[in-house]
């Protein structure tokens, strides 16, 4: 789920270089997260009550399901939500509670990037939980599945490219700047011009790089093109098949690449200590309005919690 201290790193949920994505096969567990974190609460909850269908679309625009495969994949996303709603829910109901209390109070990076940690270690629980799911679904894929999901990305990956090519550098800043501005007001109200200073600072001072993280998304595709095609036409077991996506999703969320590895622990740095100095010029107006503002969220999740549909 998104928590304050994600905010150097929000960016729009839509398919650019910039996006952070597991292999598409497990793309059911971001669905399932971005359904936790919208801002509008009405919205969330229907997204998240409704998290199998899109998830299920999502994967299905990749794959092209059977009939049969498409049954078994709705089934598995149905007990995966249910699963997260009993289990995962509560956890992100405690981690609000413990944020309303530390709002108040100045913070620090190192404290931002603890609850980083966190969120990354709750997906990482999702993951594991998801990986049964997967396996069962990828030893009944056939070759001409995995050749669509190759001609998706090719597609994706074009228009990706032509977006990069025509944003110059100073327009793609200011977008970012109005992204980061708008979700820091929907948490803190109305920021105040030394508050915005803070964040055209620290964006202008920024690693974050486009181009990198395109290059990883495409080091992303090819990996799970080639963990899925040996299983392709029931040629593995179950088993089988979900030791290889295990090996696939820590290689997605542990980069083998040095440089890069290197390249995520810097920029998640400078997000923990873009949030710390945002958070520590704010008012306590603000603070009291953003203490408001989880508990919104809490009270969503809450009612998610409880509810059966």
């Amino acid at each position: 789920m998104r928590f304050p201290v994600n905010f150097g790193l929000l960016k729009k949920t839509k398919a650019r270089p910039g996006r952070r994505f597991c292999s598409r096969i497990i793309g059911v567990l971001g669905v399932l997260a971005v359904a936790g974190v919208l801002q509008a609460c009405s919205v969330m909850k229907l997204a998240y009550n409704q998290a199998p269908d899109l998830a299920y679309w999502y994967l299905d625009d990749y794959l092209d399901f059977t009939g049969e495969q498409s049954l078994r994949v709705k089934a598995g996303l149905s007990q995966l939500q249910t699963w997260h709603r009993q289990t995962q829910l509560p956890v992100y109901i405690t981690a609000l509670q413990q944020l309303q209390q530390q709002l108040p109070s100045d913070t620090t990076a190192a404290a931002a990037c603890t609850v980083a940690a966190d969120v990354r270690k709750n997906l990482g629980a999702m993951t594991q939980r998801a990986e049964s799911l997967a396996a069962g679904v990828v030893v009944m894929l056939q070759p001409d599945q995995l050749k669509h999901m190759a001609q998706k990305f090719a597609k994706t990956n074009a228009e990706a490219e032509d977006e990069l090519e025509d944003d110059r550098v100073k327009t793609r800043q200011g977008k970012r700047y109005q992204k980061l501005l708008s979700r820091a007001e929907s948490l803190y109200g109305t920021l105040d011009e030394p508050q915005r200073a803070v964040i055209a600072r620290r964006l202008e001072k920024s690693r974050f790089d486009l181009r990198v993280l395109f290059a990883e998304r495409q080091r992303r595709q090819r990996d799970a093109l080639q963990t899925l095609q040996p299983m392709a036409g029931g040629q593995s077991s179950a088993a089988q098949a979900q030791a290889a996506l295990r090996g696939l999703v820590e290689r997605t969320l542990n980069p083998l690449e040095p440089v890069y590895r290197r390249y995520l622990d810097e920029l998640s740095q400078e997000n923990c200590q873009s949030f710390a100095e945002l958070h520590n010029s704010t008012t306590p107006a603000q603070r009291s309005k953003a203490v408001e503002t989880l508990k919104g969220y809490e009270q969503d999740f809450r009612i998610l919690n409880e509810s059966k549909s």
